[in-house]
């Protein structure tokens, strides 16, 4: 295998966009969503369509943040869902469940041939396999339970793909598409219904009064209603940092030896690697994920994404890697979307969050969800995504997340402090968290010797920051929240920069 590309998203690189930033805010308006991706831009259209006056506030690009970097699988089959759901939340749950995502993969079909938006959107058969002889039954039982739920699932033994495979689900008639051809087509068809799209732009607040005040970095806006589609809620009150569990997929793609690309969609249960194909300009090309880790663990993301690099080589045929990227996960503790009311005494104030790792089915359900509660009709999915809903179950998951916060938090303070202060002493390339006399700061040194040095807190809770080398970014462990070498949010929960800090020479 070749020397890796930079970190760079197919989808990002294949569809331009035109520039949103510099759009004047609006003083008033009746619903304001914070997210450009797909359950912010999902929820927009609906609503505009239905008449409603609509803001999408977008701190980057539109369909440039987690709806950007993802393998664009619109599946129902999310690994090995149904067979868990159904033990732990009843038989009922799991066939609401199967019939929203369901919902959701139809609407972007016939939404996507009724608008016009050339997406790729191709129907492909979707496997999750096994090479273990003990995940057999668990993948029968999952058949069994998909089955029972409605859907198009069945147990084969056969899969069309470079693996020794001993027996899979498959589901029929699922799809795969280009997420940002897509997204950047909804935002045209909500410019055109008049709705409002800024870029460049990050809400940091908002408040309840009458309606709802948002606070921006270039203003305040208000609104009737307000949805938080940004992926990891970026207000504090709902108490979602404690509830969802942040991790990164690698993900790789480049064109396949012969032109032969996999005829359907992937996923290895108990591995995780995942494979769909894609024609880029004529040419096959395979899409590939995996290899995935806690959000700011001290993994070396280099060598991980040269492992997916040979997985990608000797399974699916990708003899060249143009592209690579990574995908930001969130999983809620019991693996339920959390879609509705933001907290219980909240009437405006509504979110969207923890597609784990299903968000194009997952976040376009959100949406649809997410405008008929806006507009006040009936919805029967309410109860089963309801983000205040408890159990048990539930609770101790959150329990055991939140200790592996409080390792982060006091182990890597620990750790830090009694390092000793070298950073005059980094090589090119090389990033250390540190001490500059009593202060704990970031530093990477860049290949040009140049040094790069912020405050090592994350600005979400206090968390120490680890540097990602792959991407070259600062990530927290505690809550996700990823941060540019020059302190700059990339992704929330965080919505204030690392401060830059100035090293004097030894």
């Amino acid at each position: 295998m070749t020397e890796l590309p930079g970190t760079r998203s197919l989808w990002l690189d294949t569809a331009p966009a035109p520039d949103r930033t510099g759009t004047p805010l609006p003083a008033e308006i009746d619903v304001a969503v914070l997210g450009g991706g797909i359950a912010g831009l999902t929820t927009a259209y609906r609503l505009a369509r239905a008449g409603r006056s609509v803001l999408v506030l977008e701190a980057n690009r539109l369909a440039a943040g987690v709806s950007g970097h993802t393998t664009a699988k619109i599946s129902t089959q999310h690994g090995l869902k149904y067979a868990a759901l159904a033990k732990n939340k009843g038989a009922e749950a799991a066939a609401m469940y199967a019939y929203t995502q369901t919902a959701a993969l139809d609407w972007i079909a016939a939404a996507s041939a009724e608008l016009g938006i050339d997406c790729g959107f191709t129907r492909a058969d979707s496997f999750v396999y096994t090479t273990r002889a003990e995940t057999v039954e668990t993948l029968e039982r999952e058949a069994e339970a998909a089955a029972e739920a409605g859907l198009p699932a069945s147990y084969v033994t056969d899969v069309d793909l470079d693996v020794p495979a001993l027996g899979a689900v498959k589901f029929t008639a699922q799809a795969h598409f280009h997420p940002r051809r897509w997204l950047l087509g909804l935002a045209d068809e909500i410019e055109r219904a008049g709705g409002t799209i800024v870029e460049g732009v990050r809400a940091e607040g908002a408040d309840e009064i009458g309606g709802t005040r948002v606070l921006t970095s270039s203003g305040e806006v208000r609104a009737g209603e307000v949805v938080v589609a940004t992926h990891f809620p970026v207000l504090d009150r709902g108490l979602f940092f404690a509830r969802l569990d942040p991790v990164r997929d690698l993900v790789v793609a480049g064109p396949v030896e012969g032109n032969r690309p996999p005829s359907g969609m992937f996923l290895d249960a108990d591995t995780h690697h995942s494979v769909r194909s894609y024609l880029n300009d004529g040419v096959p090309y395979a899409v590939a994920g995996g290899e995935h880790y806690r959000v700011g663990d001290s993994v070396d993301v280099e060598s991980r994404y040269e492992l997916l690099a040979s997985w990608a080589s000797r399974h699916a045929g990708v003899h060249r890697v143009t592209h690579r990227w990574s995908a930001h996960d969130l999983s809620t503790v019991d693996s339920v979307p959390y879609v509705g009311r933001y907290h219980p005494a909240t009437r405006h104030l509504w979110v969207a969050t923890g597609f784990g790792q299903w968000g194009m089915t997952g976040g376009t359900a959100a949406g649809l969800l997410l405008a008929d509660l806006v507009l006040g009709r009936e919805n029967p999915s309410a109860d089963l995504y309801d983000p205040n809903r408890f159990d048990l179950r539930s609770a101790i998951t959150a329990v055991e997340n939140n200790a592996t916060v409080a390792k982060f938090m006091v182990g890597d303070h620990f750790s830090a402090l009694r390092q000793p202060a070298k950073v005059d002493e980094l090589a090119p390339g090389e990033a250390k968290v540190t001490r500059d006399g009593s202060e704990l700061i970031a530093a990477y040194r860049d290949p040009g010797g140049e040094l790069h040095a912020v405050g090592a807190h994350c600005t979400h809770l206090g968390c120490l920051v680890a540097f990602n080398n792959a991407e070259k970014t600062w990530d927290c462990p505690c809550h996700g929240s990823r941060f540019g070498l020059d302190g700059s949010v990339i992704q929330g929960p965080a919505v204030r920069a690392l401060p830059k800090k100035t090293v004097p020479r030894a």
